[in-house]
């Protein structure tokens, strides 16, 4: 009864979640009006025997690294990774080219993901953290395919959320075949909500599991060599609308005590690349687009470019990770600390909050308060050389620590797949 009337009104909701995706984002972003037919289960892809569910292109990155793993142990398996966004189903292509199908995962609708299912029929389905929708995954475990969530973590506010509307999650957790958490607190937060014990694992996060190619380390090498390494440089990755503001006026504060400092700033969302330039035009900060590759010697650069953050990470000597500044709960810091780069963040950080003790307690992570703290600790790490670079180094053994989580996943996935 509870998803028939959860059903219902999505239904009634119908026309507003098409507005807002066709319309509103798609005015934003028109990657949001393409491929729009798969939203409702429409698509031209027939049978495969894993899909991987990744949000965006935070769950994607993390997910890379797990996918490729499995096609490493299972090299004649068919794959399908479906996302819900436009930038994430561009990283999809990206990072595996052709060696994976892609296409957006349809909304919740009873019938949209009924139509899904039937043409893909996959053995497996695995969810990347906590996109727990009703009717799929209910209709996936009717249809006899194992739903595994991976690398799950659930909030102590995110759980009284889902209390709120039990009989619903209800028939959430009994569609859950098994669940791979970050650790007992977020287990423990899934049982309660009604997942039996046994089904409830803790593997660590398999974002931990992050370690820079040779093609990485070949292309940071020439982004160095580009933006003049012996300049100070640090990058703020990830960056929101407000957050960009503070950013540039805690690198106008860093220029008077260190005139030669580069600021290289990545805004999270494509939409607001040219939003950011109209500001940096404003700001009497001179700067280049990362984009038109036409960097000499300038203040800023904005890197207005797709799947770069990593590697431009790896150009810094620190690093500010965005959405933490302003109360969007942050972003994943380990990006950064994989190439040695320790982490400044601000006080919201709670989206990360599996992550960011374990960094903060081994010394590889700050947390600043506001824009002029920021500036005042890039300041001083850049008088304190051998403090910065110890940073970075407790960053990276915080990494190198706490992996492990990606093979024991791999293998629960292949217990399913054997069955």
């Amino acid at each position: 009864m509870a998803r028939i009337l959860y059903s219902l009104l999505l239904y009634l909701l119908s026309p507003l979640v098409v507005f807002y995706l066709y319309v509103l984002r798609g005015k934003k972003n028109k990657g949001y009006r393409e491929h729009f037919a798969e939203r409702f289960g429409f698509s031209n892809l027939s049978h495969h025997d894993v899909v991987f569910h990744c949000a965006s292109v935070g769950e994607v990155l993390a997910a890379t690294p797990l996918i490729k793993a499995v096609q490493s142990e299972n090299p004649t398996l068919t794959i399908l990774v479906t996302c819900n966004t436009p930038t994430g189903r561009e990283q999809i292509k990206n990072n595996f080219k052709d060696a994976v199908s892609c296409c957006y995962l349809p909304i919740d609708f009873f019938f949209a993901t009924k139509r899904f299912l039937k043409r893909i029929q996959p053995k497996v389905l695995c969810i990347l953290e906590t996109e727990l929708w009703p009717n799929l995954m209910a209709q996936s475990n009717n249809n006899g395919t194992k739903v595994l969530v991976l690398n799950a973590r659930l909030s102590a506010k995110s759980q009284q959320g889902y209390q709120k509307v039990m009989p619903l999650t209800k028939v959430i957790m009994h569609s859950i075949s098994d669940l791979a958490s970050h650790n007992q607190d977020d287990a423990k937060r899934f049982i309660e909500l009604g997942l039996k014990p046994e089904k409830a694992r803790v593997f660590g996060s398999i974002k931990f599991d992050i370690m820079p190619t040779d093609e990485q380390l070949y292309k940071v090498a020439a982004l160095k060599n580009q933006y003049n390494n012996e300049r100070f440089i640090w990058v703020a990755g990830s960056t929101h609308p407000i957050e960009h503001e503070l950013i540039l006026t805690a690198h106008k504060k860093l220029l008077k005590a260190l005139p030669h400092a580069l600021l290289i700033i990545a805004p999270r969302h494509p939409e607001q690349f040219n939003k950011v330039a109209e500001v940096l035009k404003s700001s009497n900060l001179s700067f280049s687009r990362r984009s038109e590759d036409n960097y000499n010697n300038q203040q800023v650069v904005l890197a207005d470019t797709l799947g770069e953050l990593q590697c431009l990470y790896g150009v810094a000597n620190i690093s500010y990770v965005g959405g933490s500044l302003i109360e969007r709960g942050g972003h994943n810091p380990l990006e950064s600390a994989a190439f040695s780069v320790g982490v400044l963040a601000g006080p919201h950080t709670y989206n990360f909050d599996h992550i960011y003790p374990e960094l903060n307690s081994a010394q590889g992570a700050k947390t600043v308060t506001d824009e002029n703290h920021l500036a005042d600790t890039l300041i001083a790490l850049s008088t304190d050389v051998e403090k910065m670079i110890k940073l970075g180094q407790q960053a990276a053994k915080c990494v190198a620590n706490n992996q492990g989580a990606i093979s024991k996943t791999v293998n629960l996935i292949e217990h399913y797949l054997e069955k």
